[in-house]
């Protein structure tokens, strides 16, 4: 009998074992050099190794696995350097993306960053790892309107990559006791509607996590 699926099943397994890696990936379940084992993914979701197979694939154009020869799979880990630039790419999209959005923003919008912006705080006061998601909820709701498909996707894919670091740092840092105050400052200048300072505020947001984030990652901590 053929092992071989209709291409719509086919395209459902693949989505659902790149959607189940992809999550484990950003939570951290897997670590930076970590082999992983089609087998036992595929047995794990309770699928074939194909689908599983063209998962590796779409991660790693995401950066987040690397093929390799001889070892497979492999989870992807950045080095410092590496690290620092994905932060410097993401402060130049979105402080594009935030001086787009900037003249869209409607009382509404600045009502949901406020709950947005509530529901991380309470999540950093609860010591809940939660914090990382709503983190990135609130950014989403800026960048999202900035209504350029493409700089939302990239914008998205840094922020994937970055998230299992984030989560590290989140376990040893107090960094939710400052965000309040850095992300109140953010909807302050949005407020004002002038999107040249609502980009340089953005960047330098971005940029000062940068080498903290990354000396502490580099530092070997767990």
């Amino acid at each position: 009998m053929s092992s071989v699926l209709p291409t719509s099943l086919a395209n459902t397994a693949e989505q659902e074992a790149y959607l189940y890696l992809q999550h484990a990936l950003r939570t951290g379940r897997y670590k930076p050099g970590e082999r992983l084992i089609s087998e036992e993914i595929a047995a794990e979701i309770g699928m074939s190794r194909m689908p599983v197979r063209e998962a590796f694939r779409r991660l790693a154009a995401d950066g987040l696995v690397t093929l390799r020869p001889n070892r497979g799979c492999v989870v992807a880990g950045l080095s410092f350097d590496e690290l620092y630039e994905t932060f410097e790419i993401r402060s130049v999209l979105e402080g594009l993306a935030v001086r787009l959005a900037t003249p869209k923003m409607t009382e509404e919008h600045f009502e949901e960053l406020e709950r947005l912006l509530d529901r991380m705080e309470r999540a950093g006061h609860s010591g809940s790892s939660d914090w990382v998601l709503r983190h990135q909820e609130f950014h989403s709701a800026i960048y999202t309107l900035s209504g350029r498909p493409k700089l939302i996707r990239q914008i998205s894919a840094l922020h994937v990559v970055i998230e299992p670091y984030m989560r590290i740092w989140f376990d040893y840092v107090n960094k939710p006791l400052s965000a309040r105050e850095e992300h109140d400052q953010l909807i302050k200048v949005l407020a004002l509607k002038d999107c040249a300072k609502a980009e340089e505020v953005m960047r330098k947001h971005i940029l000062e996590t940068a080498p903290t984030l990354a000396n502490y990652v580099n530092s070997g901590r767990p």
